[in-house]
């Protein structure tokens, strides 16, 4: 029997972060010694003290069906966490707990867009946002960027992208894969168009927001007029590094959170119970608990910019949040090296892999096909091994 899969999973593609993992895996089942700095996946342990609330819920047989939408105690301390680190008031009822924020997405997404609707996607942008809009028989438009204006947008460029079939928007800061932090002020100035199309929602992906070096992100929704329009999305995975506990969470307009509950409600009902008990002591703790994770951040990201920066071709701008570096390595389009004709970012990705031993992701991924994207949540051994790889292939 043929097989016949739906038009819909055939239109979908492939995560090119997961691939890349995927590949490295592979290479190193084979016995290559492949240093991965592709997924985006903080190396540390998660803390104890979120173990022990683990541990803790375990021992209080917490085994049960959960919430659709999450424990209220859960929803009632990231209440206190908007209110406390991003200046939002939310009331549990516009709270929605899901299994990672990549859910959370795809259900903002699920119960807001019809087909044919457009979403803006200021590149660079985290890969699965175009597809989630494929799944949803959307449209995404990329607003360009460059690394001359640090991989932000302006608001001329916003207002060239909008038409009448514009839905949404999607805003990342810090930004997945650029590490750019958008300013109050930047923000506001993209309000101010925003403003003159009430029927555009902005969903605000702030799933960095406590990896940052010095430069404190804002709230989209903190803009007074922007509050009932905007849903913001965060999650537990990067600075808590707690990647496979799966918990992600919004902050909604009350009728969106209602909807993005019974789309959950179908797909996969409550949250790990397990999780959610532990979350609830992660979200309460101060941001200084995990501060000793960004200042570790930090010391990578500034080593692996002083040894990129030595690599003629690697073109640099200094990333403020995340734990990702994005050069532009278009100097090398059009080389030969080791025998490989360099067209695009995907061949200086493969170049990499097949010839240093190094995964990264290529940028057309991101919709900046001009970068690659560098990963230094590993040790500074690994980081200078990677580099060093690099620098010798090149050469």
């Amino acid at each position: 029997m043929s097989q016949q899969l739906s038009d819909r999973i055939n239109s979908l593609p492939v995560s090119q972060t997961l691939a890349m993992a995927a590949k490295a895996r592979e290479l190193k089942a084979e016995g290559r010694d492949i240093i991965s700095l592709s997924l985006g996946e903080p190396d540390f342990n998660t803390p104890d003290f979120i173990k022990d609330a683990a541990i803790e819920a375990i021992n209080q047989d917490y085994n049960s069906y959960t919430p659709v939408d999450g424990y209220v105690e859960l929803k009632e301390a990231i209440c206190e966490k908007f209110k406390r680190d991003n200046n939002l008031t939310y009331a549990p009822n516009q709270i929605v707990v899901s299994t990672g924020a990549k859910q959370s997405i795809a259900n903002i997404a699920q119960v807001l867009l019809n087909p044919g609707d457009e979403i803006l996607l200021p590149a660079p942008y985290w890969v699965s946002y175009s597809a989630i809009a494929t799944l949803c028989e959307a449209k995404y438009v990329e607003i360009p960027s460059s690394i001359d204006s640090d991989f932000k947008i302006t608001p001329a460029q916003l207002e060239a992208a909008i038409t009448p079939k514009t839905k949404m928007i999607f805003f990342n800061s810090p930004n997945n894969p650029s590490g750019s932090i958008y300013s109050e002020e930047e923000y506001r100035a993209l309000a101010k168009v925003l403003e003159k199309h009430p029927n555009i929602y902005i969903l605000s992906d702030e799933i960095y927001e406590h990896i940052n070096y010095g430069t404190k992100p804002f709230s989209f929704a903190a803009i007074e007029n922007m509050y009932d329009r905007t849903i913001t999305v965060n999650g537990l995975a990067k600075a808590f590094a707690m990647t496979g506990w799966r918990i992600g969470f919004i902050g909604a307009p009350q009728w969106i959170a209602k909807a993005c509950t019974k789309m959950q409600g179908q797909i996969t009902s409550g949250t790990n119970c397990i999780a959610q008990r532990a979350a609830i002591t992660a979200v309460k703790a101060a941001p200084e608990k995990v501060q000793y994770m960004v200042d570790e951040f930090k010391t990578r990201r500034d080593l692996v910019l002083d040894l990129l920066g030595k690599i003629d071709g690697f073109n640099l701008n200094v990333p403020e949040g995340a734990f990702y570096v994005f050069p532009d390595i278009s100097a090398f389009f059009g080389k030969t090296i080791k025998d490989k004709e360099i067209k695009n970012a995907s061949d200086f990705s493969m170049l990499l892999l097949e010839e240093a031993n190094v995964a990264t992701v290529t940028g057309e991924a991101f919709g900046a096909p001009d970068c690659i994207r560098m990963s230094y949540a590993a040790s500074e051994l690994q980081l200078r091994e990677a580099i060093k790889r690099i620098k010798e292939v090149l050469s």
